[in-house]
């Protein structure tokens, strides 16, 4: 009789963890392995997002993003609705507030109806306040089935999946190394050894680094942007229904502060996008070496910081003062302004930039002979987890 196979996926994010749930719906032959440096899963990118499950209105039209996002949106809906996980399909609101970005907004209107954003519509000044009452502006695009849910618990139940198919979650698990051998592969955690067939690296802030143990290319790098958060306090938290957007700089794959639902019923204010000086760094405190000399040494970091010098200078401003950051927000909805916030979560996003500068946009994966690495997956990440999942599951079938 052959030996099982063993499957190795380094990282328990919401990726990591679809991929390993993939693999035992698709393989149940196979025995997964999810190797997790952190005592918890979903600790980092996962853990620290928005919550939104975005329809895809942004995504570059046969982009992974578009495809993964279109597909993992309707799998995730049915995917919550089965482990009775909130889904609140609340919509959201792009507005326009400037007369210069009405042309934005028409590209953004048919680069969405591409994707076939469900129910989109555009609205003039007047039907924005059908939508969101209290919010203001000339034009908006209008996506009813964008949603909030909490990914941490998506995350969880993809563990238990994992599980129960009788896979294997090792937390506290460091991966130092990673070394091929005849036939399998060595991954490395101190002085323990874990042998597996194929290895997926799902590492998120420490993608690269992980992936080029597998691959020896450094490049993309991760440079890591801290987005901070403001919350609405509680008598002013009810102004907004759903989701209120700006119309986001096609230069940059953020998309700019914004008023956001969550499923616990708090209203947020951001993200801002901030160079962090440690992709751990969720003060703005953090520092680390390490994180800096990464940062300084990619030839990618000064090419793309002598760009949009200026917008980084904004940015820290920004994080910097409250009623700066609420000056942008306030545009959008008037009667929330400085006084009706206070400081909240922060994130860390892994952005990936090539050694020219450029901003790495889709999706990256790679895949070599035993080895698969996720090597740029930013929002949206995770509500493209299922499909994401999918896409690599298929790719490690057409190799050895």
């Amino acid at each position: 009789m052959a030996a099982e196979r063993t499957i190795g996926i380094v990282g328990g994010g919401i990726v990591g963890l679809a991929i390993g749930r993939e693999l035992t719906r698709q393989r149940p032959g196979v025995r997964v392995v999810v190797l997790e440096k952190e005592t918890r899963l979903a600790s980092h990118q996962t853990g620290h997002n928005s919550g939104v499950v975005h329809a895809g209105i942004y995504y570059q039209p046969g982009s992974l993003k578009a495809q993964l996002c279109t597909r993992g949106r309707d799998l995730l809906r049915d995917y919550c609705s089965e482990r009775g996980i909130v889904y609140d399909e609340c919509g959201k609101l792009v507005v326009a507030v400037d007369p210069s970005e009405l042309g934005r907004l028409d590209a953004l209107e048919r680069t969405a109806r591409h994707n076939q954003v469900p129910g989109l519509a555009r609205l003039s000044a007047g039907a924005i306040r059908d939508i969101e009452p209290h919010a203001v502006g000339l034009a908006a695009l209008h996506s009813p089935k964008t949603a909030i849910t909490d990914f941490v618990a998506v995350a969880e139940a993809m563990a238990q999946d994992i599980r129960d198919s009788g896979g294997e979650i090792r937390l506290g698990t460091t991966v130092t190394g990673v070394e091929r051998r005849a036939g399998d592969i060595d991954v490395v955690s101190g002085p323990v050894r874990h042998r597996v067939d194929h290895l997926v690296i799902c590492a998120g802030l420490h993608a690269d680094r992980l992936s080029s143990l597998v691959d020896g290319s450094s490049g993309p790098r991760i440079v890591p942007f801290r987005g901070e958060y403001l919350s609405v306090t509680a008598a002013k938290r009810d102004l907004v229904r759903g989701m209120v957007y700006p119309v986001p700089d096609p230069r940059y794959p953020f998309l700019g502060v914004h008023f956001t639902r969550r499923v616990t019923g708090a209203l947020d204010v951001g993200p801002n996008a901030v160079l962090s000086l440690s992709r751990e760094g969720y003060r703005r405190s953090d520092v680390s070496l390490a994180d800096l000399r990464d940062i300084v040494t990619w030839p990618g970091f000064w090419h793309l910081a002598r760009a949009h010098w200026r917008t980084g200078v904004r940015e820290v401003v920004g994080s910097l003062s409250t009623r700066a950051s609420m000056r942008l927000a306030s545009r959008y909805v008037p009667e929330i302004g400085p006084a009706d916030v206070v400081r909240n979560d922060m994130g860390v996003r892994a952005q990936a930039v090539e050694r020219d500068g450029t901003l790495v946009d889709d999706f990256r994966i790679t895949h070599s002979a035993g080895m698969t690495s996720v090597r740029n997956a930013p929002s949206p990440a995770a509500t493209s987890s299922l499909a994401i999942a999918e896409h690599v599951v298929t790719g490690m079938a057409r190799r050895p």
